[in-house]
């Protein structure tokens, strides 16, 4: 049985993130378990979604982020066995470990929603939360000329929770620039009560919702798709009483519902939901302290977002070196969320949070509580060009702002209650 003194699950942006860390801080014997030939940058489907970019430029090999000097192991994990500190591979046997890292990030769950999987095999319905059908996205909003154009935002746990609304704004912009406004019904049905979780952009994006007459619903829970007659049925509340409310659609984009991968879920690592159980400001294991988990798997009570992954990677980086050091880990994460919200083309919303809900912009130069162009240049342009060539390879830029240095730093040592 090989043996490392670090494996990494998930060679995704939280994996990478972490090897490439570890590897700059010169810790050696580390290994990702990776079955995929392929690294995405999933933060640009939104723009694939809404026809800015080719999908071929989210694209890299997998082979080209793996950090100099970690092993690469292209295999599929199947069982996590934390008594004995080894994971079980589909073709490699079993690899052992003195520390673990789960970051294998979320399944879609197609089969969750009834119809679902048969709704995107049809004309009518697309999601950007997968590379193969992003440019569909892209091609049915092109192509719409008039009905009801149906999003969809689930109330369980997604990765990049904002993503659902982001296209529903491309599309909707891109109807009014067509002069097809008049003839197109946008209708938000979303089973949270509220468009944003924080009051500050949450006033932002009521007004563009306004903007664009878009028919937001919600508490509307989607719990069934009849692909043959087009129509989406949402479960919802009226006082006590619960009833099912159909929705027609002529275009359908859905947020399929995700959830960690089964081995994970069946892996004593795991708690409720199957999100792997970790302290929230270190991120490690409550009962294997030799265990830390980070990204979309992880069970911290914060939006699952490239940033806040990337913003972990730099805790657990520095924890698990500074206990490979014989040291204290003293890195702490406080809840760090970045989501860059497009609300047209060429514009966009930077929403910057933690745990405790309060926004903490780190571009404090300038005010992101509002709609701006230059956003949307970050969005296209910048923050892809600092994913590839700084976050992928460990580095950071030096730009802090009193203790915060979220975004682009290097791990805070305060954390938020």
């Amino acid at each position: 049985m090989r043996h490392y003194r670090v494996l990494i699950v998930g060679g995704g942006t939280a994996g990478i993130a972490t090897a490439a860390r570890l590897a700059r801080a010169k810790i050696d014997k580390v290994a990702i378990i990776e079955p995929s030939p392929t690294h995405f940058y999933q933060p640009l489907w939104t723009l694939v979604g809404g026809g800015v970019v080719q999908r071929e430029t989210t694209a890299r090999p997998e082979s080209s982020v793996i950090p100099p000097g970690v092993d690469w192991i292209r295999d599929e994990a199947r069982e996590i066995d934390p008594q004995s500190r080894r994971v079980v591979t589909a073709a490699n046997g079993s690899v052992g470990y003195d520390f673990l890292v789960v970051a294998t990030g979320v399944k879609l769950n197609w089969d969750a929603i009834p119809g679902l999987r048969e709704a995107v095999a049809t004309p009518y319905a697309s999601t950007n939360y997968d590379y193969d059908l992003a440019p569909k996205t892209w091609r049915l909003i092109r192509n719409f000329t008039g009905g009801t154009a149906l999003f969809h935002m689930p109330g369980t746990p997604i990765k990049c929770p904002g993503a659902p609304q982001k296209i529903m704004y491309l599309a909707a912009d891109h109807f009014r620039r067509r002069g097809i406004s008049s003839h197109a019904k946008v209708v938000y049905g979303s089973a949270p009560p509220s468009i944003y979780g924080v009051k500050e952009y949450a006033a932002v994006l009521e007004r563009v919702i306004e903007r664009y007459g878009i028919d937001a619903r919600f508490r509307h829970e989607l719990v069934e798709v009849r692909p043959a007659t087009r129509e989406a049925i949402f479960r919802t509340k009226d006082g006590d009483q619960e009833r099912r409310v159909s929705i027609f659609y002529d275009l359908l984009h859905v947020a399929p519902p995700q959830a960690p991968p089964d081995f994970v879920a069946a892996s004593p690592l795991a708690g409720p939901g199957g999100w792997v159980e970790v302290d929230k400001n270190t991120l490690r294991h409550l009962r294997y302290p030799e265990v830390f988990a980070l990204g979309d798997v992880a069970g911290t009570p914060n939006s699952k977002t490239g940033a806040a992954a990337w913003r972990q990677a730099l805790v657990v980086a520095d924890n698990m070196a500074a206990l490979l050091r014989g040291q204290e880990p003293a890195a702490q994460y406080g809840g760090y969320v970045a989501c860059p919200i497009v609300t047209a083309y060429g514009k966009m919303l930077l929403c910057e949070f933690d745990y405790s809900g309060r926004p903490t912009p780190t571009l404090t130069m300038l005010n992101t509580f509002r709609e701006r162009r230059d956003m949307w240049y970050l969005k296209r342009y910048g923050l892809p060009w600092f994913y590839w060539n700084l976050a992928m390879r460990g580095r950071t830029l030096p730009l802090s702002y009193g203790d915060r240095t979220p975004l682009l730093g290097h791990a805070a040592q305060e954390a938020t209650p």
